[in-house]
């Protein structure tokens, strides 16, 4: 077990050297899709962070018992609550059930992390399938004096909280703060404080999700469920939540409150947050056009690019930048993200293929080995470790040319470390489309250099060498068609 593993905990705004509750035991919680639409982009960076993440602490040998919810009921239009549940609304616009809203787009949301190649969470609970323990909750709450009944709907009161325990230790927001800058909005006059937040809500006649509880027919609040799964199954106190920066106020400040109305200490000891993406410089939003979905990318059906661009290019791309730091998508960042991507992979099969030339080596394994597993302690940084496999595909290729040697017991342990950290750490893997894509390529840049050398040889009546380079191509089937402006070729 390495127990040099540092990570960034949002709580306290510093890296901290990270120790699990439980020796070799990893208890996960992030929060996943609210289910109404096809998985965006920017919400695909995020899992694919703590997927990384993931991978990482069970390559350090850790047993890992990762969760990551379905919203399915209660994420609110403008994450508040007032208006329309955003799954009823979609069920209500397309005349289907709620359900079938979730089905196709929790389906959706699989299949687009297996082709990310992201591994599945050890639990992936729906907030449906827990009304239960999410009414036993609040029960809880309102027994602890946090919590009130109004008109069928209860709420969290967070002025109430704050006198005895801070609010906004996470966001770093001043219950001062939030006062002065609330605005009275819509359907929240039940409320004692605009501040307070939705436990429980009433159903109207035409909201068609709810379920009987103590204070009559209505649905659970959106910061309700994560509290109550991610204690279920992972116990009062647990090691990691993660989920997007835009979560931490009021999604992740919120869950806080809760869990510690009811148990009296802090729920979680590290909060992870991965960054946003960005495309082409601005905010990716549906209502600027500023957008693409995943799928739109794998097929190039989009205006966004010019090509298409294979899950583990994407993939590859994301891990090239921290999970904390803001990354702009655009299509020079991506070919560049291709180009390395598959000189990576060749490099590994050329080190496959690699026969041992000495019984010395000429690279240190051991510092560069060093290096990699020092990159991924400092808070999982993916970058560092992507450059560190860069310097090992250089001294792969310049022992393939004969420039270096290499033992054969450092041969196999760089062909098991080089396949630990692309394979099992960083869920990268082959890409034959991408590969074939680059081949095409270079065969094309072959095919163009070829034509300019023999239109050159023409213009200097040099027919020997023109007519030499039209029939070695004519035996691989492809046709030259000679043009006053130049030479062209056709493959046949």
């Amino acid at each position: 077990m390495n127990s040099s593993l540092v990570v960034f905990n949002s709580l306290t705004s510093k890296k901290e050297t990270f120790k699990s509750i439980l020796p070799n035991k990893v208890g996960m919680y992030v929060c996943g899709p609210t289910v109404y639409s096809n998985v965006h982009l920017g919400n695909c960076r995020t899992f694919i962070s703590f997927d990384l993440i993931f991978r990482y602490l069970q390559h350090l040998g850790y047993k890992v018992r990762y969760v990551r919810n379905i919203t399915d009921v209660g994420h609110l239009e403008n994450d508040s609550d007032y208006g329309e549940d955003r799954i009823a609304k979609k069920a209500r616009l397309e005349s289907i059930e709620p359900m079938e809203v979730v089905q196709r787009y929790t389906l959706d949301f699989r299949d687009t992390m297996t082709r990310f190649n992201a591994l599945p969470p050890s639990i992936e609970p729906t907030a449906t399938g827990h009304i239960v323990e999410q009414i036993e909750l609040i029960k809880k709450i309102i027994n602890q004096g946090d919590a009130y009944e109004v008109n069928g709907s209860v709420y969290f009161d967070i002025i109430k909280f704050n006198k005895k325990t801070p609010y906004g230790k996470l966001s770093g927001r001043l219950i001062e703060e939030l006062i002065h800058n609330t605005r009275s909005l819509e359907g929240q006059i039940d409320k004692k404080n605009p501040q307070d937040f939705a436990l429980w809500k009433k159903a109207e006649p035409e909201h068609i999700m709810h379920w009987p509880s103590p204070w009559g027919e209505g649905f659970p609040g959106w910061h309700l469920e994560c509290t109550a799964m991610s204690q279920k199954y992972l116990g009062s106190q647990f090691d990691i939540h993660g989920g997007g920066m835009d979560l931490k106020f009021p999604h992740h400040e919120c869950e806080i409150a809760q869990a510690e109305s009811v148990y009296k200490k802090s729920p979680v000891n590290y909060w992870l947050h991965a960054n946003m993406l960005t495309l082409n410089g601005k905010k990716m939003a549906k209502s600027t056009g500023n957008n693409i979905l995943p799928d739109q990318m794998f097929s190039g059906e989009n205006k966004v690019f010019k090509k298409a661009f294979s899950p583990m290019v994407v993939r590859f791309f994301m891990l090239q930048a921290h999970y904390r730091s803001i990354v702009d998508i655009s299509e020079i960042a991506l070919e560049a993200s291709e180009k390395g991507f598959n000189r990576l992979v060749e490099g590994i099969k050329t080190l496959d293929n690699l026969v041992a030339s000495s019984i010395t080596s000429e690279f240190d394994l051991k510092a560069w080995k060093e290096k990699c597993y020092g990159a991924m302690n400092d808070d999982f940084n993916s970058p560092i470790l992507i450059g560190y496999l860069f310097d090992a595909v250089k001294y792969i290729n310049a022992t393939a040319n004969n420039k270096q040697e290499i033992s054969t017991k450092d041969l196999e342990e760089l062909k098991q470390i080089m396949n630990e950290f692309f394979n099992d750490v960083l869920g990268l893997k082959s890409d034959e489309k991408s590969i074939k894509l680059s081949e095409n390529i270079k065969l094309q840049g072959t095919l163009d250099l070829l034509s300019e050398i023999r239109d050159k040889a023409r213009n200097s009546k040099d027919f020997e060498t023109s007519d030499l380079i039209r029939d070695a191509l004519a035996k691989l089937n492809i046709q030259i068609n000679d043009a006053p402006k130049g030479s062209s070729f056709k493959i046949k």
